[in-house]
């Protein structure tokens, strides 16, 4: 496009030279017939150069409607070249748009799925869970019928339930004085 505009553009000066020639061509002319007849020049000298300018008008008028004319033509070419410009530049944001929000729909999709895998497993979790409970809960009903059974053996439990209590106490002395004694001594 800019080649062409160049061409256009040296065609213009090289027509705008020819007509400035041709011009002073016809100013030559005029100056020859009035000094070539010393007065008066004859009809057809006066017609002949009244032809010569009149074509030379028609020439310039023709050059001057072209050349606006296709100045409007480059004008609109240019204003159309920006809107195509204009019109590829809002497609590609809006693929870009488009392209962001298919993208975050994605993310939305897979932040769903993983949900609704979580909230699978809790609720498996939560049947095994149900399932063990209903497990223990037999056992301890069936050790509690064997323990009221069997009284010797239901004092053997509460005499071990009761020592472990008591190891239970015991460890955690223990253990509580170890912690403070090493607080003393990481502060002391």
């Amino acid at each position: 496009s800019s080649s062409s505009e160049r061409l256009f553009d040296t065609m213009g000066l090289e027509i705008e030279q020819l007509l400035s020639k041709l011009t002073e061509v016809n100013d030559a002319m005029a100056e020859y017939t009035a000094g070539f007849s010393l007065g008066q020049p004859n009809g057809t000298q006066l017609h002949m150069l009244q032809r010569h300018r009149d074509i030379l008008q028609g020439y310039s008028h023709e050059f001057s409607k072209t050349k606006a004319n296709i100045q409007a033509f480059r004008d609109r070419e240019d204003l159309l070249g920006s809107v195509h410009r204009d019109i590829n530049a809002y497609k590609t944001g809006m693929n870009r748009r488009t392209d962001l929000y298919l993208k975050e729909n994605e993310h939305i999709r897979n932040s769903d799925r993983l949900a609704d895998d979580v909230i699978g497993v809790a609720l498996a979790t939560k049947e095994n869970l149900q399932s063990q409970r209903g497990v223990l809960y037999g056992v301890s009903s069936r050790l509690g019928s064997v323990t009221n059974r069997f009284p010797a053996l239901n004092s053997l439990i509460q005499r071990i339930n009761v020592r472990k209590r008591r190891d239970s106490i015991i460890l955690a002395s223990v253990i509580s004085i170890c912690l403070i004694l090493m607080l003393i001594y990481a502060l002391g």
